[in-house]
């Protein structure tokens, strides 16, 4: 009988943990019983665990009281943990449970947890697109790519934020009873059994700031009103009366991108608007965003987010309307 841990700690993200434990339980419902997961949730505190939105969860043992070997060992996340001191116990205790366990990982940002007690040196790991920029910081001899839905780096396994750990859990259900039941699991709980692209499709459309009366903040609402025309450095430059040369410099320094990059992600952030809220074909919303062809807005889209404009329309359409291609 397969294991599997989760663990949690006040503060914790409730779906950090609901989320894979409902995988498992849903598998455990087709398996056999030879075959089916024992959960258990392991707490760093004794008595009911406060979760980050108030509800309280009551762990099955406190993991000081565990010394046995899971085959899967994760850690949840939660908003404020990456403020949250080191731990020398929590550390110790899961450094040493980590390399009994056949597997072992993190939920979301439950992967500082993991880098305080050391198991991230020399690995290849994602978190929440948020925190992965401070993770990168704090444990420097990590690889961090932002832009994963879930990574595996040999036995450890690191996902992205929140509803990732879902994603995480399908693939280990996959790798261990086969694509079937994972198909069968994300059935029953509706979901992707492999989501497309990474978190880049989740981020906010991001807009540098900039004082409001500066000739880059002037270019930028120029860019953003006439998508549609030939936005050039040569173009921009004139509409604000500098010179090309010194036009390009000031943007790069103040907007913290090139005017070419911002240009792009403009058109790139109204043609997501539009796949979202219309059913215009795409040929359409590229025309309107500023695209030469629905191809180039596919190659855009293909290299920033890593999923099609299609695809996008399908995983992010609002419900009732009829995507077109």
């Amino acid at each position: 009988m397969p294991s599997v841990a989760i663990l949690v700690f006040p503060g914790v993200q409730a779906l950090d943990v609901t989320g894979p434990l409902d995988v498992f339980a849903e598998a455990n419902r087709i398996l056999p019983p030879e075959r089916q997961y024992r959960l258990d949730v392991l707490g760093t505190e004794r008595g009911l665990i406060p979760c980050s939105n108030g509800l309280p969860i009551a762990a099955h043992r406190h993991y000081s009281e565990v010394d046995e070997h899971y085959d899967l060992l994760l850690v949840a996340g939660g908003p404020a943990l990456p403020q949250q001191t080191r731990d020398e116990s929590v550390c110790n205790w899961l450094r040493h449970a980590a390399r009994r366990s056949g597997r072992h990982g993190s939920i979301c940002n439950g992967a500082f947890l993991l880098g305080h007690a050391g198991l991230l040196d020399g690995r290849t790991v994602t978190t929440h697109w948020n925190d992965a920029a401070a993770l990168a910081d704090m444990f420097p001899q990590a690889r961090v790519d932002a832009d994963r839905i879930f990574l595996q780096d040999e036995q450890l396994v690191t996902s992205a934020g929140v509803t990732a750990g879902i994603d995480l859990s399908l693939f280990l259900l996959s790798a261990d009873c086969g694509p079937e039941v994972s198909l069968h699991v994300a059935r029953r709980l509706v979901v992707f059994t492999q989501r497309q692209g990474g978190q880049s499709q989740f981020s906010p459309y991001l807009t540098p700031y900039v004082e409001e009366s500066s000739p880059v903040a002037i270019a930028l609402q120029y860019v953003l009103e006439h998508l549609t025309e030939s936005l050039t450095v040569e173009s921009l430059a004139a509409v604000v009366s500098m010179s090309p040369r010194n036009f390009a410099r000031v943007f790069a320094r103040d907007a913290k991108t090139t005017p070419a990059e911002f240009i792009e992600s403009a058109r790139l952030d109204a043609a997501r608007a539009l796949l979202e809220t219309t059913s215009e074909p795409l040929k359409t919303v590229a025309w309107r965003c500023g695209f030469r062809t629905p191809d180039q807005m596919r190659q855009v889209f293909v290299k920033r987010l890593g999923i099609t404009a299609l695809q996008y329309r399908a995983n992010f359409a609002a419900f009732g309307k009829t995507a077109r291609p």
